[in-house]
């Protein structure tokens, strides 16, 4: 379960965590749905810059509540519903199918990344 040792850190309505642990993407969001939250997922830039603070203070890159559709290419939620908001990471995304999670980069930026790579967990409640 997730202990609360790291950095907490409230943006709108949304607070972010981080137990400082790498894991793989399934593992991170199993983490988070386990303390009552899910894997943070910037919605704008505030939530992403909020973001980018823990993963600067890691300096490790982190999971996003982001995945890949059944289309190439096409990234939606966690829940499925479209993206309003990226911030991905010049020439990205460029998986094409076979990376279908999504880290942050310590500069806020995104890339496409395959799920069973070791990232920071960082939660949202």
């Amino acid at each position: 379960v997730l202990a609360l040792n790291g950095k907490i850190i409230e943006v709108g309505e949304k607070i972010l965590a981080s137990n400082g642990k790498e894991v793989d993407f399934a593992s991170a969001l199993e983490s988070c749905e386990e303390a009552g939250g899910t894997l943070a997922t910037p919605t704008n830039e505030e939530e992403n810059k909020a973001i980018m603070g823990i993963v600067k203070q890691y300096n490790r890159y982190a999971y996003l509540g982001i995945k890949e559709g059944e289309t190439s290419g096409q990234f939606t939620y966690m829940n499925g519903i479209p993206l309003n908001y990226t911030k991905w990471h010049s020439g990205e995304p460029n998986g094409k199918g076979s990376e279908k999670c999504v880290e942050m980069y310590t500069d806020g930026t995104w890339n496409d990344k395959k799920c069973n790579q070791h990232r920071l967990t960082i939660c949202e409640f």
